[in-house]
């Protein structure tokens, strides 16, 4: 660990996995939640045509596909909300004509290869500078204070477009902002886990804690660990291994992501034995029913004839006051607050 510290390049790289590594999975969980998990292929499509302009016209390859892959995002959220075209068609058109663009522009630079593109593609975060850390931290820091600040707003909109229309919230450039933050998301991890790859660190996380957490709150908990942890462990992995290091961490967290299911699965299985059914009656217990009520974790018990009732599903669980001994709860309904 203390020779790879000492390395200047691979300082720069850890701390880039970790900006990484934080911000994707808080874009992340918010396209699970839309059914688009496969944008951030597409606008890395895109934005490998952004980075062939930047070769071309000498510009920095970073800021032009930093703007394709912004430009792109707003198009696919107007013609999706506007137009006739499905979410799923212009996510198409985003995949062929975006890595097309880059194949024939790139050519059409100096020497006209495409092995340039190499390291946008799969990465190349051992080349990672001081001067991209800065540029890489502060796009990171945008991408978290962004979704903290909107997380309410951008959880409705993500679960009930036409319910959080009605409720007055402006679905459509809400959409427009997280299909920004996703294009910036992809700008920024393209050195880090490449472009063919970067939806891997976007949608993963998120998916392993949707296994372990029962709220949106530790769901977005538990996928910023897991990314942070699988990308920083990622790269201390290809170094030991001396592996390509997009694929070493794409493949570091589908082994999270393994674990969080088999973890998952024992709880389930846990509470499956602590679930314990009451006896039947047709009495219904509720406010002013004349049973004492015992707030317990994110729903109350009520006290009868020595038990603890739980109304679940249409019947009622005997409850203990073990904190653990209740239903896993349902979202917070603060999060769907706008």
């Amino acid at each position: 660990m203390s020779e790879m510290l000492g390395l200047d390049f691979m300082r720069n790289a850890l701390l880039a996995a970790l900006f990484v590594g934080l911000a994707a999975p808080m874009v992340g969980i918010f396209l699970v939640q839309r059914r688009l998990s496969l944008i951030g292929d597409g606008l890395g499509h895109v934005a490998l045509a952004g980075v062939a302009v930047g070769v071309l016209t000498g510009q920095a390859p970073v800021l032009t596909a930093l703007v394709t892959a912004a430009l792109a995002a707003v198009v696919i959220e107007v013609v999706r909300a506007r137009g006739r075209t499905t979410g799923d068609v212009a996510l198409a058109l985003m995949f062929y004509g975006g890595i097309a663009a880059g194949v024939v522009i790139i050519n059409r630079s100096e020497g006209g290869r495409t092995g340039s593109l190499n390291g946008y593609l799969f990465g190349a975060i051992t080349t990672t500078s001081r001067e991209d850390l800065v540029v890489f931290g502060l796009l990171s820091a945008v991408i978290v204070a962004i979704t903290l600040v909107l997380r309410p707003r951008l959880f409705a909109v993500a679960g009930d477009e036409e319910y959080a229309r009605a409720s007055g919230l402006p679905v459509l450039a809400l959409n427009i902002l997280l299909g920004v933050l996703t294009a910036v998301t992809v700008v920024v991890a393209m050195r880090v886990i490449g472009l063919l790859l970067i939806s891997a660190l976007m949608i993963i996380p998120n998916a392993a804690a949707q296994q372990v957490s029962g709220s949106f709150r530790s769901a977005t908990a538990w996928a910023v660990l897991f990314g942070v942890a699988s990308s920083v462990g990622g790269v201390a992995l290809s170094y030991r291994l001396d592996t390509a290091t997009g694929g070493t961490i794409v493949l570091l967290t589908i082994a999270v992501f393994a674990l969080a299911m088999a973890a998952g699965a024992a709880v389930r299985a846990l509470a499956r034995r602590r679930h314990r059914l009451a006896e039947r009656h047709a009495h219904e217990h509720g406010p002013g029913c004349g049973h004492e009520a015992i707030p317990h974790g994110d729903h109350v018990d009520y006290l009868h004839d020595g038990h603890r009732h739980a109304a679940h599903e249409g019947h009622y669980d005997e409850h203990s006051d073990d904190p653990l001994d209740h239903s896993p709860a349902e979202p917070d309904a603060q999060e769907v607050r706008p």
